[in-house]
């Protein structure tokens, strides 16, 4: 089984406001595979956030599919970590709907996926990637 790291990161210019995502993946060696920053229009840094790992499975599911892989998420939010663990409700009805999608794409891809929260100095690619988008 493959270890594959993904760093994601989403912030918005206000709240709500611009809003930029950014991805990065790597495999188990620390070969990059996929790098994006990308502006996602007006949001909350909460959507942001969720839209970033949105993305990043999206890629998952149409470049890598049919690996065995173990995929291992990276986000400086605590808060959005500890909701996609199921440890604290969402009771925003925008993430909510997020949320659905990001669960079906994990069906989907049906790989072992994990979420962890790491400082922001451990994710400042993905940090990079956000504000260079804007």
């Amino acid at each position: 089984m493959k270890n594959i790291k993904i760093f994601t990161d989403g912030g918005s210019r206000g709240n709500p406001g611009p809003s930029a995502i950014g991805v990065l993946i790597l495999d188990e060696e620390g070969k990059e595979l996929f790098r994006l920053g990308k502006q996602i229009g007006t949001a909350t840094n909460n959507i942001a956030e969720y839209s970033a790992v949105l993305e990043a499975l999206l890629w998952i599911k149409n470049n890598l599919i049919g690996h065995d892989l173990n995929l291992q998420f990276y986000l400086d939010s605590s808060l959005v970590v500890n909701q996609l663990n199921g440890k604290f409700k969402i009771r925003n009805q925008e993430l909510k709907k997020i949320i659905v999608r990001i669960k079906n794409l994990e069906k989907e891809i049906s790989k072992k996926i994990s979420y962890f929260h790491v400082a922001r100095e451990k994710n400042k690619t993905a940090d990079f990637l956000v504000n260079s988008a804007f």
